[in-house]
């Protein structure tokens, strides 16, 4: 009798221990996802998140760049700038938003006790933060895509791509048919 409550106990701290291990992940997973940069932008931090705030002359030096590889005009550049510089400004708060919601994280994952509506609280929360994250993300690049010609656009499609593939390869290095020779 003793061994089967034994192995009880040792199932159900196990069942709590995956429990609370896939929920932190998950709240910690959409904090990652609602930061900006997370997914998306220019070089994989560009104009619509990153590594840090982007100050304006950075985001100026990499629209400059991106406007050389598509050939945009002057004016389509200074509108690209407007767009990312208001975009960028727009998203710095959600990034915010989401390291402090990676901390709370944590602190109800060290918690005595599990506060289970406190978890549900943090995971509607971000699941906000990341739709408000999207819908900002797509009129940015629904307003750039406006400015862009139908060439232009083409030119960007492709180069996001092969930048995507380049990051698959990049990402999953363990995969061999993914690898580039």
């Amino acid at each position: 009798m003793e061994l089967i409550n034994s192995r009880r106990r040792f199932f159900r701290n196990a069942a709590v221990a995956a429990l609370i291990s896939s929920v932190a992940a998950g709240i910690g997973a959409t904090a990652v996802w609602a930061a900006p940069g997370a997914h998306g932008g220019w070089h994989g931090g560009g104009f619509m998140g990153g590594r840090g705030p982007m100050s304006d002359e950075r985001i100026e030096k990499m629209v400059k760049h991106f406007g050389v590889e598509i050939n945009a005009t002057p004016e389509q550049t200074a509108k690209l700038t407007s767009i990312a510089k208001g975009a960028a400004k727009d998203m710095q708060p959600l990034r915010e938003k989401a390291r402090e919601a990676r901390k709370r994280s944590m602190e109800l994952l060290a918690a005595p006790t599990i506060d289970r509506a406190a978890i549900e609280r943090l995971r509607a929360e971000q699941m906000q933060a990341a739709d408000a994250l999207s819908k900002r993300r797509s009129q940015a690049f629904a307003d750039a895509a406006e400015v862009l010609t139908p060439d232009q656009r083409k030119k960007l499609a492709e180069r996001m791509q092969k930048r995507h593939e380049r990051r698959q390869d990049h990402q999953r290095p363990d995969r061999p048919e993914q690898r580039r020779g």
